[in-house]
C-alpha cells in the first residue's frame, strides 16, 4: 500500500520503518511544518494514498480526520483524546462513505490483553470477596494520566464487573515502560494480569495491521472489531 503519515514525529517515524520493512510505500509525511490545521492534506498532496495513519494531538486529529474523509482517504487513527467528539466523527465517516479504525493503544499484545481482561472480568464477577483494580505506570514525560489504554481497559471491564468498576491509578517517573495491570485482591490471595510495552515498535506494527484490515471496508471501527473479525468483539 501506499501510506500518508499524518504526524512524523518518534511514532511515525517507527510506522515508517515498520511499514517499509512489510513492503508498503510512504507516499507523504505531514506534520506541523507542512499540515497546520489540516491544510496540507490536499487532493493533490494525497494523490498517491492509498491509507493515512494518523498520529498527531488531540489538538490537530479532528482537523486531519476531516480533510482526509473528504479526499476518500481511509484513516487509521492513533491520537487519543478525542472521544467526546466520537458520534461526531462517526457521523462524519457515514457522510462520507469513508473508513476510519481507531484504538487507544495499536499494540497486538494490548489489544489481546483487553480480550483476555474482559474474559477474567466475567469470570470474577459473581465472587464479590475479590475486590478489583486498575494500575498503570509510565515515564515522567508522558501527559495524559490516566492512560488512554487505562481509560480502556476500565470500560472493557465496567460491563462485566458493574458497580465494582475500578477507578485507574496512575505513576509517572524516570524512564518506566508503559504498564498496565488489572487486579483483583482478597483476603486470601491477588491475581494480576498485566501487559508491559518495551518499546514503540509493538505500536507501530498494529498500527499497520489496521491499514492492511481496514483497506477493504467501509465504515467506524475500532481496532479490535478487525483484529479479531467480529463486531462482537469490539470493547
Amino acid at each position: 500500500m501506499n501510506i500518508a503519515l499524518v504526524g512524523y514525529g518518534k511514532m511515525g517515524r517507527m510506522i515508517e520503518q515498520v511499514a517499509l520493512s512489510k513492503g508498503h510505500r510512504i507516499s507523504a509525511r505531514f506534520d506541523i511544518d507542512n499540515n497546520a490545521n489540516g491544510k496540507g492534506l490536499t487532493a493533490a498532496n494525497l494523490q498517491d494514498t492509498d491509507v493515512a495513519i494518523e498520529f498527531s494531538t488531540p489538538d490537530t486529529v479532528i482537523d486531519n480526520v476531516v480533510h482526509l474523509l473528504e479526499n476518500s482517504i481511509p484513516v487509521v487513527v492513533g491520537t487519543t483524546g478525542w472521544s467526546a467528539q466520537s458520534a461526531e466523527v462517526r457521523a462524519l465517516v457515514d457522510r462520507h462513505h469513508g473508513a476510519l479504525v481507531h484504538s487507544p493503544n495499536f499494540s497486538l499484545g494490548v489489544n489481546l490483553f483487553f480480550r483476555i481482561a474482559d474474559e477474567v472480568a466475567k469470570i470474577l464477577s459473581p465472587y464479590e470477596e475479590y475486590d478489583p483494580f486498575i494500575f498503570e505506570s509510565h515515564h515522567r514525560m508522558k501527559k495524559d494520566a490516566p492512560s488512554g489504554t487505562a481509560l480502556k481497559l476500565t470500560d472493557v471491564v465496567r460491563r462485566s464487573l458493574a458497580m465494582r468498576t475500578p477507578q485507574p491509578v496512575s505513576l509517572r517517573a524516570g524512564h518506566i515502560p508503559g504498564t498496565h495491570e488489572l487486579g483483583f485482591d482478597s483476603a486470601a490471595d491477588t491475581i494480576r494480569v498485566v501487559h508491559t510495552a518495551r518499546n514503540r515498535e509493538g505500536f507501530a506494527s498494529g498500527a499497520v495491521l489496521a491499514a492492511e484490515l481496514l483497506s477493504p471496508r467501509k465504515g467506524f471501527f475500532e481496532f479490535t472489531e478487525l483484529l479479531f473479525n467480529d463486531s462482537s468483539s469490539s470493547f
